[in-house]
Protein backbone atom coordinates (compact mmCIF):
# COMPACT_ATOMS: atom_id res chain seq x y z
CA UNK A 1 0.00 0.00 0.00
CA UNK A 2 1.31 3.24 -1.04
CA UNK A 3 0.31 6.53 0.73
CA UNK A 4 0.04 8.12 -2.27
CA UNK A 5 -3.40 7.63 -3.53
CA UNK A 6 -6.40 9.02 -5.85
CA UNK A 7 -9.14 11.24 -5.44
CA UNK A 8 -12.68 11.46 -7.36
CA UNK A 9 -13.23 15.01 -8.35
CA UNK A 10 -15.68 14.94 -11.10
CA UNK A 11 -18.24 12.19 -12.52
CA UNK A 12 -20.07 11.88 -15.77
CA UNK A 13 -22.51 9.04 -17.01
CA UNK A 14 -24.22 8.59 -20.62
CA UNK A 15 -26.34 6.48 -21.94
CA UNK A 16 -28.36 6.09 -24.96
CA UNK A 17 -32.13 6.79 -25.42
CA UNK A 18 -33.48 3.53 -26.25
CA UNK A 19 -34.71 1.48 -23.53
CA UNK A 20 -35.57 -2.10 -23.85
CA UNK A 21 -37.83 -3.37 -21.23
CA UNK A 22 -38.25 -6.77 -20.89
CA UNK A 23 -41.73 -7.03 -21.96
CA UNK A 24 -39.60 -5.59 -25.07
CA UNK A 25 -37.05 -9.07 -25.17
CA UNK A 26 -39.85 -11.11 -24.69
CA UNK A 27 -41.38 -10.44 -28.26
CA UNK A 28 -37.83 -11.70 -29.60
CA UNK A 29 -36.95 -14.68 -27.51
CA UNK A 30 -38.27 -16.80 -24.59
CA UNK A 31 -38.86 -15.00 -21.47
CA UNK A 32 -40.99 -13.02 -19.99
CA UNK A 33 -40.64 -10.18 -17.21
CA UNK A 34 -41.47 -12.31 -14.47
CA UNK A 35 -38.49 -14.45 -15.08
CA UNK A 36 -35.93 -11.90 -15.96
CA UNK A 37 -36.81 -9.81 -12.56
CA UNK A 38 -36.67 -12.73 -10.48
CA UNK A 39 -33.58 -14.03 -11.57
CA UNK A 40 -31.86 -10.86 -12.10
CA UNK A 41 -33.63 -8.07 -10.56
CA UNK A 42 -33.01 -6.02 -14.27
CA UNK A 43 -36.27 -4.34 -15.75
CA UNK A 44 -34.60 -2.57 -18.78
CA UNK A 45 -31.62 -1.55 -20.08
CA UNK A 46 -30.21 0.97 -22.67
CA UNK A 47 -29.17 0.10 -26.35
CA UNK A 48 -27.33 2.34 -29.31
CA UNK A 49 -29.09 2.95 -32.35
CA UNK A 50 -28.05 4.34 -35.70
CA UNK A 51 -24.35 5.90 -35.90
CA UNK A 52 -24.31 5.64 -31.85
CA UNK A 53 -21.12 3.80 -30.68
CA UNK A 54 -19.01 2.83 -27.80
CA UNK A 55 -16.22 6.22 -28.88
CA UNK A 56 -20.24 8.45 -28.73
CA UNK A 57 -21.07 7.14 -25.21
CA UNK A 58 -17.41 7.37 -23.80
CA UNK A 59 -16.94 11.20 -24.75
CA UNK A 60 -20.21 12.03 -23.71
CA UNK A 61 -19.48 10.89 -20.31
CA UNK A 62 -15.97 12.26 -20.18
CA UNK A 63 -17.27 15.89 -21.43
CA UNK A 64 -19.93 15.66 -18.25
CA UNK A 65 -17.10 14.78 -16.04
CA UNK A 66 -14.54 17.01 -17.40
CA UNK A 67 -17.83 19.58 -16.81
CA UNK A 68 -18.18 18.50 -13.55
CA UNK A 69 -15.01 18.61 -12.12
CA UNK A 70 -14.60 21.69 -13.50
CA UNK A 71 -11.21 21.83 -14.28
CA UNK A 72 -9.39 22.64 -17.60
CA UNK A 73 -8.25 20.03 -20.40
CA UNK A 74 -5.21 21.39 -21.05
CA UNK A 75 -4.39 20.08 -17.24
CA UNK A 76 -5.55 15.91 -17.78
CA UNK A 77 -1.95 14.33 -18.59
CA UNK A 78 -3.52 10.87 -18.43
CA UNK A 79 -6.59 8.97 -20.26
CA UNK A 80 -7.61 5.76 -19.52
CA UNK A 81 -10.37 4.01 -21.32
CA UNK A 82 -11.88 0.46 -19.67
CA UNK A 83 -13.91 -1.28 -22.31
CA UNK A 84 -14.29 -4.56 -24.43
CA UNK A 85 -16.50 -3.58 -27.10
CA UNK A 86 -14.95 -0.96 -29.10
CA UNK A 87 -15.19 0.01 -32.69
CA UNK A 88 -11.38 -0.59 -33.41
CA UNK A 89 -8.73 -2.85 -32.54
CA UNK A 90 -6.22 0.00 -33.17
CA UNK A 91 -6.54 2.86 -32.38
CA UNK A 92 -7.37 2.64 -28.93
CA UNK A 93 -10.60 3.65 -27.93
CA UNK A 94 -8.41 6.37 -25.71
CA UNK A 95 -6.54 7.52 -28.26
CA UNK A 96 -10.23 8.36 -30.18
CA UNK A 97 -11.08 10.14 -26.93
CA UNK A 98 -8.04 12.45 -26.80
CA UNK A 99 -9.00 13.80 -30.47
CA UNK A 100 -12.61 13.90 -29.91
CA UNK A 101 -12.31 16.23 -26.21
CA UNK A 102 -9.36 17.88 -28.19
CA UNK A 103 -6.81 16.84 -25.37
CA UNK A 104 -2.87 17.78 -25.26
CA UNK A 105 -0.98 15.48 -27.50
CA UNK A 106 1.83 14.52 -25.38
CA UNK A 107 -0.11 12.71 -22.90
CA UNK A 108 -0.68 8.82 -22.48
CA UNK A 109 -3.36 7.53 -23.92
CA UNK A 110 -4.53 3.41 -23.28
CA UNK A 111 -6.89 1.48 -22.91
CA UNK A 112 -7.85 -1.25 -20.19
CA UNK A 113 -9.64 -4.97 -20.81
CA UNK A 114 -10.56 -7.01 -17.79
CA UNK A 115 -14.15 -7.67 -18.57
CA UNK A 116 -16.73 -6.01 -15.69
CA UNK A 117 -13.49 -6.10 -13.35
CA UNK A 118 -12.47 -3.13 -15.99
CA UNK A 119 -13.04 0.19 -13.83
CA UNK A 120 -11.11 -1.54 -10.60
CA UNK A 121 -8.46 -2.07 -13.20
CA UNK A 122 -8.38 0.92 -14.60
CA UNK A 123 -8.10 2.61 -11.30
CA UNK A 124 -5.29 1.24 -10.80
CA UNK A 125 -3.46 1.46 -14.52
CA UNK A 126 -4.63 5.11 -14.64
CA UNK A 127 -3.30 5.52 -10.15
CA UNK A 128 0.15 4.22 -11.77
CA UNK A 129 0.24 6.64 -14.31
CA UNK A 130 -0.45 9.56 -12.58
CA UNK A 131 2.13 9.00 -10.28
CA UNK A 132 4.74 8.36 -12.47
CA UNK A 133 4.32 10.96 -14.60
CA UNK A 134 3.47 13.53 -11.76
CA UNK A 135 0.10 14.28 -13.18
CA UNK A 136 -2.10 16.63 -12.40
CA UNK A 137 -5.04 15.34 -13.51
CA UNK A 138 -6.40 11.75 -15.01
CA UNK A 139 -9.20 10.39 -16.96
CA UNK A 140 -10.83 7.36 -16.44
CA UNK A 141 -13.79 6.32 -18.57
CA UNK A 142 -15.46 2.89 -18.56
CA UNK A 143 -17.86 2.50 -21.66
CA UNK A 144 -19.62 -0.70 -23.45
CA UNK A 145 -21.87 -1.21 -26.36
CA UNK A 146 -23.14 -4.76 -25.17
CA UNK A 147 -25.89 -5.06 -27.51
CA UNK A 148 -23.51 -5.25 -30.56
CA UNK A 149 -21.92 -7.88 -29.12
CA UNK A 150 -25.03 -10.83 -28.07
CA UNK A 151 -26.64 -13.95 -29.29
CA UNK A 152 -30.48 -12.92 -29.36
CA UNK A 153 -31.22 -16.52 -29.45
CA UNK A 154 -30.02 -17.13 -25.86
CA UNK A 155 -32.30 -16.29 -23.74
CA UNK A 156 -29.70 -16.74 -20.45
CA UNK A 157 -27.41 -14.14 -21.69
CA UNK A 158 -28.84 -11.59 -24.13
CA UNK A 159 -31.31 -10.19 -21.37
CA UNK A 160 -28.56 -9.38 -18.74
CA UNK A 161 -26.53 -6.85 -20.55
CA UNK A 162 -27.08 -3.07 -22.08
CA UNK A 163 -24.91 -0.33 -23.20
CA UNK A 164 -23.97 2.55 -21.26
CA UNK A 165 -20.48 4.83 -20.18
CA UNK A 166 -19.45 6.57 -17.01
CA UNK A 167 -16.51 8.53 -16.30
CA UNK A 168 -14.00 10.21 -13.61
CA UNK A 169 -11.88 12.83 -13.74
CA UNK A 170 -9.07 11.41 -10.65
CA UNK A 171 -6.41 13.60 -9.24
CA UNK A 172 -3.03 12.68 -6.81
CA UNK A 173 -4.02 12.46 -3.31
CA UNK A 174 -1.77 12.49 0.31
CA UNK A 175 -4.99 10.63 1.55
CA UNK A 176 -3.92 6.39 2.15
CA UNK A 177 -5.45 4.51 -0.91
CA UNK A 178 -6.22 0.94 -0.25
CA UNK A 179 -6.95 -1.84 -3.11
CA UNK A 180 -6.66 -5.30 -4.26
CA UNK A 181 -6.90 -7.12 -7.39
CA UNK A 182 -6.52 -10.51 -9.32
CA UNK A 183 -6.91 -12.92 -12.11
CA UNK A 184 -7.37 -16.70 -12.13
CA UNK A 185 -6.95 -16.96 -15.78
CA UNK A 186 -9.88 -18.42 -17.62
CA UNK A 187 -11.40 -18.00 -21.26
CA UNK A 188 -14.16 -20.81 -20.74
CA UNK A 189 -16.80 -18.89 -18.04
CA UNK A 190 -17.14 -15.55 -19.90
CA UNK A 191 -15.65 -14.84 -23.38
CA UNK A 192 -15.78 -12.69 -26.52
CA UNK A 193 -14.39 -14.51 -29.41
CA UNK A 194 -12.39 -12.22 -32.13
CA UNK A 195 -12.97 -11.11 -34.32
CA UNK A 196 -16.82 -10.61 -34.78
CA UNK A 197 -17.87 -13.11 -31.75
CA UNK A 198 -20.53 -12.69 -29.40
CA UNK A 199 -20.89 -12.56 -25.68
CA UNK A 200 -20.60 -16.53 -24.24
CA UNK A 201 -21.28 -16.68 -20.49
CA UNK A 202 -21.94 -19.90 -18.27
CA UNK A 203 -24.20 -18.02 -15.41
CA UNK A 204 -24.13 -20.54 -13.20
CA UNK A 205 -20.20 -20.77 -12.90
CA UNK A 206 -20.66 -16.83 -13.19
CA UNK A 207 -22.83 -16.59 -9.98
CA UNK A 208 -21.10 -19.57 -8.09
CA UNK A 209 -17.73 -17.05 -9.20
CA UNK A 210 -19.20 -14.36 -7.71
CA UNK A 211 -20.88 -15.04 -4.64
CA UNK A 212 -17.84 -17.14 -3.50
CA UNK A 213 -14.63 -14.70 -4.33
CA UNK A 214 -16.19 -10.63 -3.61
CA UNK A 215 -17.04 -11.31 -0.31
CA UNK A 216 -13.08 -12.58 0.33
CA UNK A 217 -12.00 -9.77 -2.08
CA UNK A 218 -13.69 -7.29 0.16
CA UNK A 219 -12.38 -8.59 3.71
CA UNK A 220 -8.71 -8.29 1.68
CA UNK A 221 -9.13 -4.31 1.49
CA UNK A 222 -10.86 -4.03 4.54
CA UNK A 223 -8.13 -5.36 6.48
CA UNK A 224 -5.59 -3.77 4.90
CA UNK A 225 -7.28 -0.15 5.65
CA UNK A 226 -7.22 -1.50 9.03
CA UNK A 227 -11.08 -0.84 8.95
CA UNK A 228 -14.29 -2.92 9.28
CA UNK A 229 -17.13 -3.46 7.25
CA UNK A 230 -19.43 -0.85 9.87
CA UNK A 231 -16.56 1.69 9.02
CA UNK A 232 -18.00 1.67 4.88
CA UNK A 233 -20.33 4.34 4.09
CA UNK A 234 -21.24 3.02 1.17
CA UNK A 235 -20.56 -0.52 -1.22
CA UNK A 236 -20.56 0.05 -4.91
CA UNK A 237 -20.53 -3.33 -6.77
CA UNK A 238 -20.39 -4.59 -10.49
CA UNK A 239 -24.19 -4.51 -11.70
CA UNK A 240 -24.36 -8.01 -12.50
CA UNK A 241 -27.36 -9.43 -10.60
CA UNK A 242 -29.38 -8.29 -7.67
CA UNK A 243 -29.00 -11.91 -5.89
CA UNK A 244 -25.33 -11.65 -6.02
CA UNK A 245 -25.22 -8.47 -4.54
CA UNK A 246 -27.85 -9.15 -1.51
CA UNK A 247 -25.98 -12.27 -1.34
CA UNK A 248 -22.84 -10.54 -0.74
CA UNK A 249 -24.64 -8.10 1.68
CA UNK A 250 -25.44 -11.17 3.91
CA UNK A 251 -22.27 -12.72 3.59
CA UNK A 252 -20.47 -9.13 5.12
CA UNK A 253 -23.63 -8.76 7.25
CA UNK A 254 -24.37 -5.30 6.24
CA UNK A 255 -27.73 -3.55 5.23
CA UNK A 256 -29.10 -3.29 1.66
CA UNK A 257 -29.12 0.06 2.20
CA UNK A 258 -25.61 0.46 1.78
CA UNK A 259 -25.15 -0.87 -1.52
CA UNK A 260 -25.91 1.10 -4.43
CA UNK A 261 -28.07 -0.70 -6.86
CA UNK A 262 -29.24 0.49 -10.27
CA UNK A 263 -29.25 -2.55 -12.09
CA UNK A 264 -32.99 -2.18 -12.60
CA UNK A 265 -32.24 0.47 -14.67
CA UNK A 266 -29.23 -0.29 -16.77
CA UNK A 267 -28.96 -4.13 -16.65
CA UNK A 268 -25.40 -5.13 -16.81
CA UNK A 269 -22.58 -2.70 -18.69
CA UNK A 270 -19.53 -4.80 -17.98
CA UNK A 271 -16.58 -1.92 -17.82
CA UNK A 272 -19.06 0.93 -17.33
CA UNK A 273 -21.06 -0.98 -14.15
CA UNK A 274 -18.94 0.25 -11.14
CA UNK A 275 -18.63 4.27 -12.87
CA UNK A 276 -22.21 4.38 -13.65
CA UNK A 277 -23.62 3.49 -10.06
CA UNK A 278 -20.42 5.78 -8.49
CA UNK A 279 -22.22 8.73 -10.83
CA UNK A 280 -25.55 8.01 -9.99
CA UNK A 281 -24.81 7.86 -6.23
CA UNK A 282 -22.41 10.94 -6.03
CA UNK A 283 -25.14 13.07 -7.95
CA UNK A 284 -28.03 12.06 -6.10
CA UNK A 285 -26.35 12.89 -2.84
CA UNK A 286 -26.39 9.10 -1.34
CA UNK A 287 -22.38 9.24 -1.67
CA UNK A 288 -21.16 12.63 0.33
CA UNK A 289 -17.60 14.14 0.45
CA UNK A 290 -15.28 12.71 3.38
CA UNK A 291 -17.68 8.99 3.13
CA UNK A 292 -15.67 5.75 2.39
CA UNK A 293 -17.05 3.88 -0.65
CA UNK A 294 -15.82 0.47 -0.92
CA UNK A 295 -15.75 -0.12 -5.01
CA UNK A 296 -15.99 -3.89 -5.61
CA UNK A 297 -15.92 -6.17 -9.32
CA UNK A 298 -15.61 -9.29 -10.54
CA UNK A 299 -15.49 -10.26 -14.41
CA UNK A 300 -14.36 -11.91 -17.57
CA UNK A 301 -10.68 -13.96 -17.15
CA UNK A 302 -12.05 -14.59 -13.50
CA UNK A 303 -10.80 -10.75 -12.73
CA UNK A 304 -11.31 -9.66 -9.25
CA UNK A 305 -10.67 -6.50 -7.34
CA UNK A 306 -11.85 -3.79 -5.08
CA UNK A 307 -10.88 0.08 -3.93
CA UNK A 308 -11.77 1.87 -0.96
CA UNK A 309 -11.76 5.55 -1.75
Amino acid sequence: MSKRGIKIVGTGSFVPKKIMTNDDLAKIVDTSDEWITKRTGMKERHYVTGEEDQTLLAENAARKAIENAGINREDIDVVVVCTVSAEYYSPSSACLIQGRLGLRNDIICLDVSAGCSGFIFGLETIRALMMARGAKYGLLVGAEVLSKKMDMTDRGTCVLFGDGAAAAVLTLDDRPYFSTIGVEGDEEMIHIKVPTGLIHMNGQDTYKFAVATVPTVIESVVKKAGLTYDDIDHFILHQANLRIIESIAKKVDQPMDKFVVNIQKYGNTSSASVALALDEAYKGGIIKEGQRTLLCAFGAGRTWGAVII
